[in-house]
């Protein structure tokens, strides 16, 4: 009786285990100013159980304003031109971004704000 326990215990944990690898996670950060630009607020990246993944800005986000932002993945300190994820669409406030299926998102650290036309960063936000 104790071995059928201690194996149905086994079973339940890894099938425990199995489900919450299927159900995707998430990945969150808070944006720091950089350029002498102010970026507030939170982000969350989550990856769904079909594969899928997101970024969304949380309802905290802000920025002060600059020409051509975008929001684009990084890593280690610098912004990634192939992780981009397309323009800002409001200096304020929730937004969500698709991650192209082309992006995996375990290869980033960060998400920036990135100001395309002067190449720098606006806000970046470390994941953790």
């Amino acid at each position: 009786m104790k071995h059928l326990l201690s194996a149905l215990l086994v079973i339940a944990l890894t099938t425990l285990a199995t489900l919450g690898a299927m159900a995707g996670g998430s990945t969150s950060g808070t944006f720091t100013g950089k350029s002498n630009h102010i970026t507030t607020g939170g982000v969350t990246i989550e990856t769904h159980a079909d594969g899928t993944a997101t970024v969304t800005l949380d309802d905290d986000f802000s920025l002060d304003g600059a020409p051509d932002p975008r929001v684009a993945f990084g890593k280690d300190g610098a912004y990634v031109p192939a992780g981009d994820l397309g323009e800002l669409k409001m200096l304020n406030g929730k937004q969500t971004y698709t991650v192209p299926a082309s992006i995996n998102v375990d290869d980033f650290n960060e998400i920036y704000i990135w100001c395309l036309k002067f190449s720098v960063p606006l806000g970046v936000a470390k994941l953790g």
